[in-house]
């Protein structure tokens, strides 16, 4: 018995494009379906030509297409779009997404936490790949934007080589596994460094939340630079309803710097969260970071504890909350991230529930 088309179209609509997060079938992307006995053959047409995950649709087409009746073999044939295609596709995918602010192709529903620290060397990158990663375990829809301009470390603690995709106008995000990425080091030549004055930096965090398709998210975690510069203002202006968490180390002038990082973020009207205390042990001393929260008047949302483990699966690209989920630190994040999406927020009044003490 031959199969039908119909049926073959419906089963293909459990194959979801890695990067765009929706079906082939809604995105039009499916051009041909032919049918010669038992042999299918299914024409894709891909957003550009070399896609580097053609393999996830060839396993993803034959594992869907296999358990229809008379089905003997699939074959897939790709294409690529034409510019016309990549156009309309650009505006199905930018009418799913209720503007946050006038041009900020970001959900209005997205929740953003900016991880901020006063001072670099406090482990806030390590920090916010790690969070990012918990929040994605705990199945929220999660993306992590690298902010931190100037030392940019987010696609290499993530183990992330793959590049961002432009389709027509819009930017489309490497991913891991559900967990979107974006950083200024995929733009970059080996280890250039960035030497971008304020106005250039402004442009760049602003096309990142312009023009890069974040799709339906729950969270975005972003990775802020130390200090109090320009990506702390850009982003202040840019995302007025983001919400910091201010990260320190427990000796008593990271508490200082820190301080200050949680004074800006006030300025530029981001919701504080609460403190961070990383790096806790013997070698750094411990109770900083509820000091510094105690001055602030905000929750200690946890203590991190220095941990060797941290550092090395930083290095080889997988975050410790799935290397190692038991250790000590790994077990501290996950609860750092349950916190956070424990809290509760409404429009124009922020937390409304306070958050508990962990460590």
């Amino acid at each position: 018995m031959e199969p039908q088309r119909e049926e073959i179209l419906k089963a293909l609509e459990q194959v979801i494009d890695p990067e765009l997060k929706r079906n082939v079938v809604e995105l039009d992307m499916v051009r041909d379906v032919r049918i010669e006995g038992g042999d299918v053959t299914i024409g894709i047409a891909l957003t550009v030509a070399g896609c580097p995950l053609r393999a996830s649709f060839e396993e993803q087409v034959a594992q869907a297409l296999t358990p229809i009746e008379g089905v003997e073999r699939t074959r897939l044939e790709f294409g690529v779009m034409t510019p016309e295609e990549r156009s309309a596709l650009t505006a199905r995918l930018r009418g799913s997404v209720t503007e946050r602010t006038k041009g900020i192709q970001l959900d209005r529903t997205t929740r953003v936490i900016a991880v901020a620290s006063g001072k670099g060397g406090v482990g806030k990158s390590t920090l916010s790949a790690n969070l990012a990663a918990a929040f994605d375990q705990l199945g929220q829809r999660t993306g992590i934007l690298d902010a931190d301009v100037y030392g940019h470390s987010i696609p290499h603690l993530l183990g992330i080589q793959q590049k961002p995709v432009a389709v027509d106008r819009m930017i489309v995000p490497p991913v891991r596994g559900e967990l979107k990425l974006m950083s200024i080091g995929f733009f970059l030549e080996d280890n250039e460094p960035v030497m971008w004055r304020g106005p250039m930096l402004h442009r760049a965090l602003e096309q990142f939340l312009t023009d890069v398709h974040w799709g339906e998210l729950d969270t975005l975690v972003v990775d802020m630079p130390p200090g109090t510069g320009d990506v702390s203002i850009s982003l202040g202006q840019l995302l007025p309803r983001a919400e910091a968490v201010i990260v320190t180390t427990p000796q008593p002038l990271a508490q200082e710097v820190a301080a200050r990082a949680a004074l800006m973020a006030r300025k530029t009207n981001m919701r504080l969260l609460g403190v961070v205390e990383n790096m806790s042990g013997e070698a750094f001393g411990s109770g900083g970071g509820g000091r510094l929260a105690e001055e602030l008047e905000l929750p200690l949302l946890g203590t991190i504890p220095l941990d060797p483990r941290l550092r090395e699966s930083g290095d080889a690209g997988t975050p410790l909350v799935e290397s190692d989920p038991d250790s000590d630190a790994g077990r501290a994040i996950l609860a750092l991230a349950e916190a956070i999406v424990a809290t509760k927020r409404e429009q124009g009044v922020g937390i409304v529930k306070s958050l508990p003490v962990l460590s």
